[in-house]
């Protein structure tokens, strides 16, 4: 075939049939490829955004490698690589196969006489017992061989050959190209590609009910592939599934409905998952029938072409009991809260309305208590280490500990009336953190952020009651009086120093007052507004004791107040007073009035399946296998030729390899010997 004339048809010819050019492109798939399995493939962009940060997720968007086997770029290479290595097979198929079949018994003893490998042997036996010993050991040695004769006059030329088929590689290998990019362009489901470019089909961005997309953005049940997921609750089906594309998505029909029976999980003493599984019920809408099956991890069910996969799990509707209280209300008591995972409900303070949205909920957590509570949601300030020299720095690294089931917890977000929201984690059971337990809630303003975490510590019965009596003390103004005198009592024993009580009654009461205001930032303001900058750091310390020795009055007066035992004065309660003032600090910077603990739950969970059709599957596993056949056929089958001239008195012995190697060089060595002695009678 010869190559085309014109430049431009030159061009083509060259660019097809460049093995670089080729080459380059299967590296960059095989780059894109590895990509593609270490990024995690659909995922929704909030999540590529937390993960990657803005800078480069716009960076990964724009290159396309949150979705790079559908991408542009990706299929136009494949559809390169099958018309260049389709072009090649169609060009070399002739030449391979020719040179299969010939045995190039048309050879001249000068062009003999130029191979690098060649001798010449005596013959010391009668001419009529030349062929037949030479025909015999190369048919011995698995040569197939052609004779040439021209007559009694011309010698007579003997072309053997082994391992031709070894060209039989190149095909199977350029044919096994062709067949996987075939296979992905298949499953790349271009088709749909097309239809987005047209305009026929758009991506979902609006949080619809499945029923509520328009058929702009939903994908029939004969779509070429597809690969999503759906979430169905215990007792719940589904007919259809979620495709995430970009920032949107598009809803895949499918061509069954699928019944989730029941979830069950297996977990590790540690609280962690240890097997997951659904039983399920599939319905074909054509047959009326329906079967059973139970789909497990690494243990797909098949049916119709769409593979049903165990992907997940989490809540399906759980209905939570909540006790709410109050964070800045004198009352100690909570109220009840009632709610239901992925609903909404309302919620009144004062005059304010806020809407509740339980977001999930997990009965089991499997946590890392010895993490550093660098996380303390209160903001940094210049006179904050004087707070933590006065009561203690709660933010103190402790050693790591083995992560455990630390039980159940739920997320919920409190959105206001101008829809801002704020999302929350909270823990129903206190956590053991260097050596205290506390009731632990975080706080976070936007996904991409972590939670900050808030601690209230246990009292000594494990509950949350103790501390919230406290607070409600704490934030009491009918109760300063009461808890100023106590101090002021405690603090001068001499009842003489009657003026001295009072004043510093006076000043406790104060001091109870700020604090109400806005914790240890609004003390902090009042130093600096009223102490000499010189003195702030004193007056800070003695402040912060004065507040820590109210705190405990207030604690011994609000556990009066629950008819309890006075408290003992030791370092226990020390540090649960402590810990109860950073609480009511931090419960300024939590972002919500209201703290809500988990007190009973009714759990229903839901199966997280992935569905996908892949013919295009199949396909590249059988272009994977001729790959393999090919590359073994290229590389362990040694094409070897041999010719014998046979002459009067004398043979030239010819031969030659498509791979010169060492072993050949003694292949070489070793007939030339074996041939010498057989002719020498």
């Amino acid at each position: 075939m010869q190559a085309p004339r014109t430049s431009f048809s030159r061009a083509v010819y060259e660019l097809f049939s460049s093995m670089r050019f080729a080459i380059s492109l299967l590296t960059l798939l095989a780059i894109a490829s590895i990509i593609g399995t270490v990024l995690k493939q659909s995922e929704p962009y909030s999540n590529y955004i937390i993960e990657l940060g803005p800078f480069w997720f716009k960076i990964f968007a724009l290159l396309g490698l949150y979705d790079v086997y559908h991408t542009g770029w990706f299929l136009g290479i494949l559809v390169f690589l099958v018309l260049s290595t389709g072009s090649c097979i169609y060009r070399q198929t002739p030449l391979m196969l020719r040179e299969i079949r010939s045995f190039r018994e048309h050879a001249t003893e000068a062009s003999l006489r130029g191979f690098a490998h060649r001798a010449d042997l005596a013959v010391g036996i009668a001419p009529a017992a030349v062929l037949e010993r030479l025909t015999g050991y190369l048919a011995v040695r698995g040569y197939r061989y052609k004779i040439r004769a021209e007559g009694e006059a011309q010698p007579v030329l003997i072309a053997a050959k082994t391992g031709s088929y070894t060209r039989l590689g190149y095909l199977l290998t350029h044919g096994a190209i062709v067949i996987i990019c075939i296979g992905g362009l298949i499953d790349g489901n271009v088709p749909l590609k097309v239809q987005e470019l047209l305009g026929y089909k758009k991506v979902e961005t609006r949080d619809l009910a499945s029923n509520q997309v328009p058929a702009i953005s939903r994908l029939s049940p004969a779509n070429l592939s597809f690969r999503g997921s759906i979430s169905i609750p215990e007792g719940g089906a589904a007919d259809v599934i979620y495709l995430n594309v970009a920032d949107g998505y598009l809803v895949q029909d499918l061509p069954f409905q699928i019944h989730l029976k029941k979830f069950r999980i297996e977990h590790y003493a540690t609280g962690q998952p240890k097997s997951f599984e659904s039983d399920i019920v599939i319905t074909d809408p054509d047959s009326k029938k329906g079967f059973e099956g139970t789909v497990s991890v690494n243990h797909p069910i098949v049916y119709r072409g769409v593979a049903i996969y165990q992907a997940g799990f989490g809540d399906g509707g759980s209905r939570l009991t909540l006790n709410g209280w109050n964070l800045f209300s004198p009352a100690a008591g909570s109220f009840p809260f009632k709610g239901e995972v992925n609903q909404a409900s309302r919620l009144a303070n004062g005059q304010t309305q806020y809407s509740v949205e339980i977001t999930d909920f997990k009965a089991f957590n499997v946590q890392d208590t010895g993490e550093g509570e660098d996380d303390e949601a209160a903001p940094p300030r210049d006179f904050w280490r004087n707070a933590e020299r006065a009561l203690g720095d709660a933010a103190s690294s402790a050693p790591k500990k083995r992560a455990h089931n630390v039980g159940p917890s739920f997320q919920y977000k409190i959105r206001d009336a101008q829809g801002q929201a704020k999302e929350f984690h909270s823990f129903m059971l206190p956590l053991l953190l260097e050596g205290r337990r506390y009731f632990v809630s975080g706080v976070r303003g936007a996904p991409n952020e972590p939670f900050r975490y808030l601690r209230f510590p246990a009292d000594e019965n494990g509950a949350i009651d103790g501390y919230m009596r406290l607070r409600g003390t704490l934030f009491d103004k009918t109760l300063y009086p009461e808890i100023a005198r106590r101090f002021a009592i405690s603090a001068t024993p001499n009842a003489a120093e009657q003026a001295l009580r009072i004043k510093l009654a006076e000043s406790t009461a104060k001091l109870l007052e700020i604090f109400a205001r806005g914790g240890f930032e609004e003390l902090a303001k009042f130093i600096e507004g009223s102490v000499a900058k010189a003195e702030q750091e004193k007056a800070a310390e003695a402040y912060f004791k004065v507040l820590e020795r109210a705190g405990f009055e207030a604690w011994q007066l609000s556990r009066e107040r629950a008819g309890q035992k006075p408290a003992q004065i030791d370092e226990q309660t020390a540090l649960f007073v402590r810990d109860s003032l950073n609480a009511a600090n931090d419960s300024f910077y939590y972002g919500s009035p209201v703290y809500f603990q988990l007190d009973h739950y009714d759990e229903v969970l839901s199966s997280g399946l992935q569905l996908t059709r892949s013919p295009g599957k199949n396909i590249v596993y059988a272009g994977s296998v001729l790959l393999i056949l090919g590359v073994f056929a290229m590389f362990y089958i040694r094409e070897r030729r041999i010719w014998l001239l046979v002459k009067s008195g004398e043979v030239l012995f010819a031969m030659s390899s498509n791979r010169k190697t060492l072993d050949f060089e003694n292949e070489f060595g070793q007939h030339k010997s074996n041939l010498a002695n057989l002719l020498k009678g």
